[in-house]
């Protein structure tokens, strides 16, 4: 029971990062709205999945050194909710906001932690 309680540990940050990033690459999509030429699109694309690049790489650091992963998933989470706070028009907009993208941020460094200390 516990060796399938510490692969489930191991496996739940891994798999809720990979959906993170891509839930995170979603966003890019937008950019096929616009009437925009090749090169346009492919640049626009690129600007709008440096976040989820950046936690690609960050998962990837993450996957050996979870302590790494947890600090950088928190950090982020914090990172956000104050570009939230203070770019949203209201603060029930900011809530919702950090509430999606920094919460599950927080869970996903809180569980990469966790792993980490039950390696310990």
């Amino acid at each position: 029971m516990a060796k399938k309680l510490n692969k489930l540990i191991f496996w739940i940050p891994r798999i809720l990062s990979i959906m993170f990033i891509v839930f995170l690459s979603l966003f890019s999509l937008d950019v096929f709205n616009e009437k925009l030429g090749f090169w346009q699109i492919l640049g626009s694309l690129f600007m709008h999945n440096i976040p989820a690049l950046i936690f690609l790489v960050v998962l990837i650091i993450s996957w050996k050194r979870e302590i790494v992963g947890g600090i950088i998933f928190i950090l982020t989470g914090i990172f956000y909710t104050i570009f939230a706070f203070s770019h949203a028009n209201s603060w029930k907009i900011a809530l919702e906001w950090s509430i999606q993208i920094a919460g599950l941020s927080f869970v996903i460094g809180g569980l990469f932690i966790t792993n980490w200390i039950k390696k310990k």
